[in-house]
């Protein structure tokens, strides 16, 4: 027993402190900030940043009660408890929590806890207080500002209560309005990644950095900038933002619209599905995205879910990659489903043109909020490989122009039914404009 602790003191004692290894930008800025925004690239070293001010705020007995927040139960467990910068892992050995999974819950030797939350489930968050949190991946959360929002609350416990966010940068709402905040309630650190080169393995340097370094997104990725939107995007922000709304009008058609992933590997992109729909008042909103990185089986089942939640009236597949096999596999996850095929064989830019002029006229609307799709639409530049969540909405949106003119015709004989001063359209009257591209 003594030699146990002897031998702890001696490594207490040997170890090198974070202060003598992290970088100056790793180290908690001073001053009087609530929120410490760590906005860092890939591999930069923001997740040990993070994990060290927690632990440092434990066992200074700043920090009794502590909320742990990533964008997935996965991540929190993978990334911030037991990853290689994760809490479990930075702590000394003399100080390390003990991790009950079960519990969703970290203890300290000197009492302190965390608990473990998940973006996927803001509602988790009413209730409990905190006087320290950790929030990664911000700008990655699906349902990011309800979860801000209810973390925030939580902070009311002790003289001085802190947050701090590690996330690689995106130009969300909740991102932009921190970085807003620089110089008063919010510090803002950014680190790039290759600032961290030292202990980032040589291959990585080689094969991503040098491949992306320079463009927009490496800029974001790998420089931590937060930008707006990729110059010449078919889409921008502020587009987005004027045609949102919050709910759409009653629909006369909906479409399920699938990108399917070539593969389903962890390294493969995911299957774009995006549900779309035409309102009586003859315009375009985008209803759902359900995209995901799946097996083909689970993606169907996962569009053919879509298909009934939203009442749809088919499913459109882009089947350049997978041909037949494609409607084979919706076919057998969903047999009596109508499903559309089509081919991008005039390229996707000449399809994703048509439905960018939609929003720009403002005659096609985000229904509420979709940040992995709204990421996609407003950081590709004609000429570069389309995203598949883009691609998913492109083939939706294009089969609803498909029925357009009907569409409209409709909308003005409901618009008449209840208004008689308004003359209902006949076909020869129908905008040829409107027509498929």
């Amino acid at each position: 027993m003594n030699r146990t602790l002897a031998s702890v003191l001696r490594e207490a004692l040997q170890a090198p402190s974070w202060r003598d290894l992290a970088r100056p930008e790793q180290l908690p800025p001073s001053g009087d900030w609530r929120i410490w925004l760590l906005l860092g690239g890939r591999g930069s070293g923001k997740t040990r940043a993070a994990a060290e001010w927690v632990t440092a705020e434990v066992m200074a007995g700043r920090a009794r009660a502590v909320a742990v927040v990533g964008r997935t139960a996965a991540d929190v467990r993978d990334v911030m408890v037991e990853g290689p910068s994760g809490l479990l892992t930075i702590a000394p050995g003399w100080f390390r929590p003990t991790y009950e999974p079960s519990k969703r819950r970290l203890t300290w030797p000197n009492g302190a806890q965390a608990a473990l939350f998940s973006a996927e489930e803001p509602d988790l968050l009413r209730g409990p207080q905190h006087d320290v949190a950790w929030a990664d991946e911000a700008a990655a959360w699906e349902r990011g500002q309800e979860t801000w929002d209810n973390l925030m609350l939580t902070l009311r416990l002790g003289g001085d209560p802190r947050c701090v966010v590690s996330t690689t940068p995106r130009p969300i709402p909740l991102i932009k309005d921190l970085v807003s905040r620089q110089g008063g309630d919010v510090a803002v650190t950014k680190m790039r990644t290759l600032d961290n080169a030292a202990n980032l393995a040589p291959a990585f340097l080689q094969d991503i950095v040098a491949r992306y370094q320079g463009t927009w997104l490496g800029r974001q990725e790998l420089d931590a900038e937060v930008l707006t939107e990729a110059p010449g995007a078919l889409w921008t922000r502020d587009m987005l933002e004027q045609t949102r709304v919050e709910r759409a009008p009653d629909l006369l058609r909906v479409v399920v619209g699938v990108d399917p992933a070539v593969t389903s590997g962890e390294s493969s992109d995911s299957t774009g599905i995006v549900v779309a729909g035409v309102g009586t008042d003859g315009e375009f909103y985008v209803l759902e995205d359900a995209s995901c990185k799946a097996t083909p089986d689970q993606w169907a089942r996962r569009a053919a879910s879509a298909f009934e939640r939203h009442q749809a009236d088919r499913i459109v597949a882009e089947v350049n990659n997978g041909g037949d096999m494609v409607e084979l596999v919706i076919r057998t996850a969903a047999p009596t489903i109508p499903y559309e095929k089509t081919h991008a064989s005039r390229g996707k830019l000449t399809r994703a043109e048509p439905i960018s002029a939609l929003f720009e006229q403002g005659r096609a609307h985000l229904v509420g909020r979709f940040p992995q799709l709204e990421d996609q639409l407003c950081t590709y530049v004609p000429g570069q490989p389309s995203p598949d969540r883009l691609d998913a909405m492109v083939w939706a949106v294009t089969s609803l122009l498909g029925s357009a003119g009907g569409a409209v015709t409709m909308a003005r004989l409901v618009e008449a039914a209840v208004d008689e001063r308004v003359e209902p359209l006949g076909p020869d009257d129908e905008d040829e404009g409107d027509a498929t591209p």
